[in-house]
């Protein structure tokens, strides 16, 4: 694997792989890797001949300078883990890189509707960050194919409608969120939590299968299945930020008529602030029925 710090150098190398006639799958993370990420690049290299992964903390999307200043950066641990799977270039610019003229200067992304709500309310202008960031490496890499993780719904929400949106001419694969024995989601903040904490941050998946369960067995008072999932996140130390059923594609508040759902969860405990979601299919689980 070969690490590159320049938009030059990254494009001389994905030149080369694309002559070459390769399928480039693209990876974009924060860095500090856990087995989450490299489920993504497993999944990118078993659908492209030639994986990109990136690796930015990306200054725009937090509107809290602290929560950015303690992010942890892994870069050397990060290197050893992707060289262990089948990355073939890690990119890893400097902010002077990403933003020449400043961030203020920066021509930003904005996408409606599916930013707003959710973590948008609860992280103003992190949507128009990620979008912007997102959108500049998509169009520093030009894949083929790029790989998210299913954790971070409403982010992934975010990317497919931008990608849509602006036409841009590659497939956007959602992965499969990828959890510790207790159904904690993997994710790099979860090295906030203490090891107590980190065996209580497992009521978060309990809280979702308990509401998919009632979804399934026919109650649909969304609402009341919701305060009664913050109830036992309050039980359990955590600060529910939200917890909320949505049709999953569109993000908006879930109705009866929906089929196709998605419960929704953010909430504090430590200094992590956590989030994960599950899907509810109804219209498969009732011809699973018959």
């Amino acid at each position: 694997m070969k690490t590159v710090e320049t938009i030059a150098e990254l494009q001389t190398e994905i030149k080369a792989a694309r002559a070459a006639g390769k399928r480039i799958g693209f990876v974009p993370t924060m860095g500090n890797l856990h087995e989450g990420h490299m489920i993504l690049v497993d999944a990118a290299a078993e659908e492209c001949d030639y994986v990109v992964a990136s690796i930015f903390i990306n200054p725009l999307q937090f509107n809290d300078i602290d929560d950015l200043g303690r992010y942890p950066r892994t870069l050397s641990a990060d290197q050893e883990h992707l060289k262990d799977r089948d990355c073939d270039l890690l990119f890893y610019p400097s902010v002077d890189e990403m933003y020449p003229d400043g961030q203020e200067a920066q021509t930003t992304v904005s996408v409606p509707v599916v930013s707003e709500g959710l973590c948008g309310d609860s992280r103003p202008g992190h949507f128009d960050g990620v979008a912007t960031v997102v959108s500049k490496l998509f169009h520093m890499v030009q894949p083929d194919a790029a790989f998210f993780g299913e954790k971070d719904f409403q982010q992934l929400a975010v990317i497919r409608k931008m990608v849509r949106d602006l036409n841009l001419p590659f497939d956007v694969f959602g992965v499969p969120t990828c959890r510790e024995e207790n159904g904690l989601a993997m994710s790099s903040r979860n090295n906030y939590l203490s090891d107590d904490e980190k065996q209580t941050a497992g009521q978060i998946y309990s809280v979702l299968t308990e509401i998919k369960d009632k979804i399934l067995a026919g109650e649909r008072n969304f609402a009341e299945l919701c305060v009664l999932g913050k109830q036992t996140l309050l039980e359990h130390d955590f600060q529910p930020d939200y917890v909320e059923v949505r049709e999953a594609n569109s993000l908006a508040p879930a109705t009866e008529d929906d089929t196709d759902l998605v419960i929704l969860v953010a909430a504090i405990l430590g200094k992590a602030r956590l989030i994960d979601n599950m899907r509810v299919n109804l219209a498969h689980s009732k011809v699973g029925d018959i």
